[in-house]
């Protein structure tokens, strides 16, 4: 098998396991217990966080534990609108947003709030002063994502913040990183984002565990969870101790050799590019992330696509869903012209992607162009 969808998930290294294994069979302890075995859960959770909150950049105090990267962007609108309450009831965001943004600032304007959704050019793009010309003295949060999970877009979150700043100072900035994390260099504490978003199973970690830190302009945030008091009081119920410990690991694993993993998947990018390329109809779309492409085979229907390679052993996806014959809503945002839209697929890498992996996934792209009648 040919793996290339590293942006829907990741594999999950040995290592991995076998920590979140110990914890599940040795180390099953509640955290919140009072004797010793208890007690060193507490401890081991603590160095946990320690080390993701390393990678993120932030005082492990501004850390708190989530399910997932959707869990950490609904918890953030929603502790910025009922932080800004007074403020107003005005939200910025893009139409190229992760569905867990989206929905939420969906939910959002059924409470009474605007929201406006700005929409980038046809590669993709956003610029920071587009965002901030939207801003509004009510405006309560801005939301724009670091990367875009379908194009590889990398939005200029930091220019944003500082923009942010000068213009209206209440108004509270989330990022969802989920994309962007130990992919794109950043660091919280120094980023400007108020809240930024994080999901393990990006990095090689499990599904289940995600993290969003919460800055410091960030006062007295409501409860996502009530109950006994864990996180902080932030977020109740006792601590998911195993997918934390493969969190951590997967952290550890991925900062191993981190910047020249990086620059790799740059290069294996650029090498993509370049073999995709020359197959006709090839049209490449949007980039700047190191392991997402996005291109079209103008013409030739995405899942058709997706379902070829895939029963060859290939895994690609047609970006975030195409449903139901239509393209996804970050697709559709571009505005292309129907065969280039109809026939968008994302290609995305991890640290054990190959030129080979390339090589062969270009070579049954070829071969589908060649041997399938162009039906858009």
């Amino acid at each position: 098998m040919i793996y290339l969808d590293h942006a829907a998930t990741t594999p999950v290294p040995r290592a991995v396991a076998d920590a979140m294994y110990a914890v599940l069979t040795e180390q099953f302890a509640n955290p919140s217990a009072q004797y010793p075995m208890g007690l060193e859960m507490k401890k081991q959770v603590a160095a946990w966080r320690r080390t993701i909150a390393g990678a993120l950049g932030c005082d492990p105090k501004a850390l708190a534990f989530t399910s997932c990267g959707t869990e950490g962007d609904n918890w953030a609108v929603r502790a910025a609108l009922w932080q800004n309450r007074h403020l107003g009831r005005h939200i910025v965001t893009t139409a190229v947003e992760h569905s867990a943004v989206l929905e939420a600032c969906r939910w959002a304007q059924q409470d009474g709030c605007e929201v406006t959704y700005l929409t980038p050019d046809a590669q993709g793009n956003l610029s920071a002063q587009a965002v901030l010309d939207a801003v509004r003295p009510d405006t309560a949060l801005v939301s724009i994502m670091m990367v875009n999970n379908e194009l590889g877009n990398v939005f200029p979150i930091a220019e944003i913040a500082r923009g942010l700043a000068a213009k209206n100072p209440k108004t509270l900035l989330h990022t969802d990183a989920v994309q962007g994390f130990l992919e794109v260099p950043f660091a919280a504490r120094t980023l400007g984002a108020d809240f930024v978003s994080v999901s393990a199973h990006k990095i090689g970690g499990p599904k289940g565990i995600g993290a969003l830190y919460v800055g410091p302009r960030v006062r007295n945030p409501r409860p996502l969870l009530p109950g006994g008091g864990q996180e902080d009081g932030l977020r109740s119920g006792t601590e998911a101790t195993a997918q934390i410990a493969g969190f951590a690991k997967a952290v550890e694993l991925r900062l191993s050799g981190l910047e020249e993993t990086l620059a790799r998947m740059a290069s294996l990018r650029d090498y993509a590019v370049e073999q995709l390329s020359a197959i006709p109809d090839v049209q490449i779309l949007g980039g700047g992330a190191p392991h997402i492409l996005a291109l079209s085979l103008a013409g030739w229907p995405s899942q058709n696509i997706v379902n070829d390679l895939g029963a060859q052993g290939i895994c690609i996806s047609a970006g975030s869903a195409c449903h139901q014959g239509k393209p996804s809503h970050v697709v559709a945002a571009l505005k292309l012209a129907k065969r280039v839209s109809g026939g968008v697929i994302r290609l995305s890498f991890g640290p054990e992607t190959t030129r080979d992996d390339i090589d062969q996934c270009a070579a049954a792209l070829r071969r589908h162009h060649d041997t399938r009648m162009p039906m858009l």
